[in-house]
Formats: C-alpha cells, sequence, structure tokens
C-alpha cells in the first residue's frame, strides 16, 4: 500500500526529507516545530532499521537452512527455534498491516467527557487521560492540551488533547466510544459499588479540509479566561476561545495557545475536522444499516468496560477480546485491544465488499 507502513520506499523519501530540513540554517528558531520534526525523523528512522534487520535475519536464516540440508539434527532444531522466533515478531509487525485509513497516519485530537455522576465521573475521566497519555508516552508521541474543564474537587469534567505521532489516528481510533467502570468508589463512605461512564472522542487533525465551509453566521465566538498552561497573559486576559456550531451544536474550545487569535484558528481547524468527521461517520452509518450490524451510539452502549470488582476484568464489547490484568490496561496497555479491533474492522469491511460483489 503506497505510503503505509511496509512501503519502505516512501519511508526512506520521507526520512531524506525531514533530514534536509533540519540541516537548514534556520531550522532550529522555531523550537517547538523542530523538536517535531526530529520526532518524526526519528521515528521513521527507527522503523526502517527494524524491517532492514528483520530482512536481514530472515536471509541469514534462510543461507543457514540451504547450508544445514543432510546435516545433523541439532542444527535443524536450531534453526526451528529461530524460524519460531521470526514468525512471532512478524506478526508483531504484521500489526502495521492494519492500518488501512486515509487518516491513519494523521495526528488525533482526543476528547473526554465525563458521565452523569458527578465526583466518580470526573475521577473516571482523569483515569481514562492517565491511560491514553501513557499509551502515547510509550510510542514517544506529543501530547498537548488544547483546552480542560476540572472538576470541583477532583478529576476533569472535560479535556481536549493534541496527540501527534506516527500513525496516531490509526492506533487511537479504537478508543471512540463509551468506556464504562465498575468498582468500589473510594469517594463513597459506605464502599458500595459504582457503575460510572465517559466519553472518548478521537477525530483526525487534518491540515485542511476544502469542501468543509462554514458560514460565519453559523458560529458562535465566547471568549474566557485561560486557565491552562501558557504564558504570563494566562489568567489575566480572556485568550481562550469557545467556538460552537449552530446548527450541529457541536462546541470546541481552545485555551493553550498564546493569544486569542492562535486559539480561535486551533479551535476553527478542529471543528472542520469534527465537521468532516461528522460526514464520515454519517457515510459508515449507511454501510453498517446495509451490514445489518449497525447499533445506535446511544450513551449506555459502552464500547468497553473495566470491572475492578468483584473481579478483574477489561473487555471490548465490539470485539470481545478481554483481559484480566486491568491495571495494565490502565497503565496504557492498550495494543491488543487495538489490534482485535482492527482487524474486526478489516474483517467486516471485507464481508461487505464480497457481499455487494455477490
Amino acid at each position: 500500500m503506497p505510503g503505509g507502513y511496509f512501503d519502505l520506499d516512501t519511508t526512506r523519501v520521507e526520512l531524506k526529507s525531514l533530514e534536509s530540513e533540519m540541516e537548514g540554517t534556520d531550522f532550529w528558531r522555531d523550537a517547538q516545530h523542530a523538536q517535531q520534526v526530529g520526532r518524526e525523523a526519528s521515528q521513521r528512522r527507527d522503523e526502517l532499521v527494524v524491517w532492514e534487520s528483520f530482512k536481514k535475519e530472515v536471509n541469514d536464516l534462510h543461507e543457514l537452512a540451504t547450508l544445514a540440508q543432510g546435516s545433523d539434527e541439532s542444527l535443524h532444531d536450531d534453526i526451528a527455534t529461530k524460524l519460531q522466533d521470526l514468525e512471532t515478531r512478524f506478526a508483531a509487525l504484521e500489526f502495521a498491516t492494519l492500518f488501512a485509513g486515509q487518516y491513519d497516519q494523521r495526528p488525533a485530537i482526543v476528547a473526554i467527557h465525563a458521565g452523569s455522576g458527578g465526583t466518580e465521573a470526573q475521577d473516571w475521566t482523569q483515569m481514562l487521560v492517565r491511560m491514553i497519555t501513557r499509551f502515547a508516552e510509550s510510542k514517544n508521541w506529543e501530547v498537548n492540551v488544547l483546552a480542560e474543564s476540572r472538576g470541583e474537587e477532583v478529576g476533569l469534567k472535560s479535556i481536549t488533547m493534541r496527540i501527534n505521532g506516527r500513525w496516531a489516528y490509526g492506533y487511537l481510533k479504537s478508543e471512540a466510544g463509551v468506556h464504562r467502570l465498575v468498582r468500589i468508589s473510594p469517594f463513597d463512605a459506605e464502599k458500595m459499588r459504582h457503575t460510572t461512564f465517559a466519553l472518548i472522542e478521537v477525530i483526525p487533525e487534518l491540515d485542511e479540509v476544502a469542501h468543509i465551509e462554514i458560514d460565519p453566521k453559523d458560529l458562535r465566538v465566547d471568549t474566557f479566561m485561560s486557565g491552562g498552561k501558557g504564558g504570563q497573559s494566562v489568567n489575566t486576559t480572556y485568550s481562550a476561545v469557545r467556538i460552537v456550531h449552530i446548527p450541529t451544536n457541536i462546541s470546541v474550545s481552545c485555551q493553550n495557545e498564546r493569544s486569542q487569535q492562535q486559539n480561535k484558528e486551533t479551535a476553527l481547524k478542529i471543528l472542520k475536522s469534527k465537521l468532516h468527521q461528522l460526514e464520515h461517520e454519517a457515510q459508515a452509518k449507511k454501510k453498517a444499516e446495509l451490514r445489518g450490524e449497525y447499533q445506535s451510539a446511544e450513551w449506555g452502549s459502552q464500547i468497553r468496560s473495566y470491572v475492578l470488582h468483584p473481579y478483574k476484568m477489561v473487555k471490548d464489547h465490539r470485539t470481545n477480546y478481554e483481559t484480566s490484568d486491568a491495571q495494565a490496561v490502565l497503565d496504557g496497555a492498550l495494543l491488543p485491544f487495538m489490534e482485535a479491533y482492527l482487524r474486526n474492522e478489516l474483517a467486516q469491511s471485507d464481508r461487505f465488499e464480497k457481499a455487494n460483489k455477490g
């Protein structure tokens, strides 16, 4: 697939372009951009090293197998062991072939919203932020908080983050949906079991969506004091911006930039990405209805449950993948869930195409 993970020629061209940019005399004038370019170059370099190393080991094993013909059984056993190791490693690398989506390479905008339940739901939202952030850190991705609304006591009412890294949206799109937590609440003096919900939204960040045109009359723009991290003007000027798209009631906030204009531009960019995602979801809904598998995205139709009491279990209801190591999942061990989701989506897409051809 051109431009995909296995397209090493494209990866080499991209790396050469990035390294050329890094050699420019004014490269470090924009430190944030320079760090991002350096990170992208490092990720592509690592991909090439992994695949070139794997390719060399396969060739070496092939040569060894050729020389081993007619030799003693011990050498055959050694070859079998090495082959099994290569097959295991390839299965892990094969995960990358599942990135077939048009926007899988894009950065991801991740928004997490607490459900009903007050303090308990806001704490659950904070736990999900930590889970997603830990996963991003394991991939050496950049995480920037664009806007957040903190709970009165603990946790978060909502948060919007920009996560930038190689295949960020491709990985994180599996997390979009309602997440359900069952546990003994640390905020309940009677130690009762509570069930609470939080919603994760994931959309690809798009540089420009040409076909999305927004009438300024359809927008309500509010400004407020920024309460997040930033420059010395934070909490002293109304630099934070909230944009509401009146026809769809989609609301986007941004407060991490230094000026109101920058926050407005970022918010508009996210709004266009959300409107584009809305179109995409409408098309996906039609396809799902044709497959006869469509279920409306009601608040109660959770995609994943995290049970911490009376037993420990995390189960994805779309794929039925589950694990009893709930703490590892909450610490960011999400790859098995992501792979199961992507394989399930690919299988459904293949079945749909075969049905149409038939």
